[in-house]
């Protein structure tokens, strides 16, 4: 048995600012889906057989290009993803085999550095028994709720709060089971689905290395992370 990925790239990324769609924004000279694509590959416990990428249409065959150096002996598909983030994952979960997979994640690609160990922990857990797995990380600020004038009602403890991250891995049963369902409206993650239908979700440790690229600001991160680790 062997794990699949789905990638959802087709979306603008409008709060990063320029005019190239997120996932195709470079760091260190590579885009982010290709950095985000060669740490899934360095996870070697995870038996990735499959990646799935969802693009905007259009740009199916150049991505292809871009990516076969980097996924090795793994099957690549890549697909035309839709207007909103789970069409893009529904989309690319159509065509992931159903044969032979007994874990698949869903991974941000602006979520590019995101180490080796972690995506093994998601995978692990899953081959467990776990239906749906999210690394996550503790909160360290202090949240509060508000109500619909701004007026703080509440301050959660943050000690059970934590931040999710991705790849997010799902028994593959599961994950087609809450797409199928259609319960997309107002969801964030693929997790969030399957809460919906009553799954439980497992958390496995998380890595604030796996921070999401959103606005400027991470772009210089990510180019001081990756620069770091250019150094070891």
């Amino acid at each position: 048995m062997s794990s699949a990925v789905v990638i959802p790239a087709a979306g603008l990324g409008l709060r990063l600012g320029g005019e190239t769609p997120k996932a195709f924004r470079e760091v260190g000279g590579d885009s982010l889906l290709v950095h985000a694509v060669r740490g899934l590959k360095a996870a070697t416990a995870a038996d990735l057989s499959c990646f799935v990428v969802a693009v905007p249409a259009g740009a199916e065959e150049a991505v292809g290009k871009e990516l076969e150096p980097y996924v090795g002996d793994a099957r690549l598909l890549v697909v035309a993803g839709g207007a909103e983030r789970p069409d893009s994952v529904r989309a690319a979960l159509d065509v992931v085999p159903v044969d032979g997979i007994d874990c698949i994640l869903v991974h941000d690609a602006a979520r590019a550095f995101v180490p080796a160990d972690v995506i093994e922990r998601v995978v692990a857990a899953v081959r467990a028994g776990a239906q749906a797995v999210v690394p996550v990380v503790p909160v360290t600020d202090t949240i509060k709720r508000i109500g619909p004038n701004g007026e703080v009602v509440d301050t959660p403890d943050r000690s059970t709060l934590v931040a999710v991250q991705t790849p997010q891995g799902f028994a593959p049963e599961v994950l087609r089971r809450a797409h199928a369902a259609g319960a997309a409206i107002g969801v964030t993650d693929d997790a969030m689905m399957c809460e919906r239908l009553g799954v439980t979700v497992q958390t496995v440790e998380g890595s604030p290395d796996a921070f999401k690229v959103t606005r400027p600001q991470d772009l210089l991160l990510a180019e001081a992370l990756l620069a770091e680790r250019r150094l070891r």
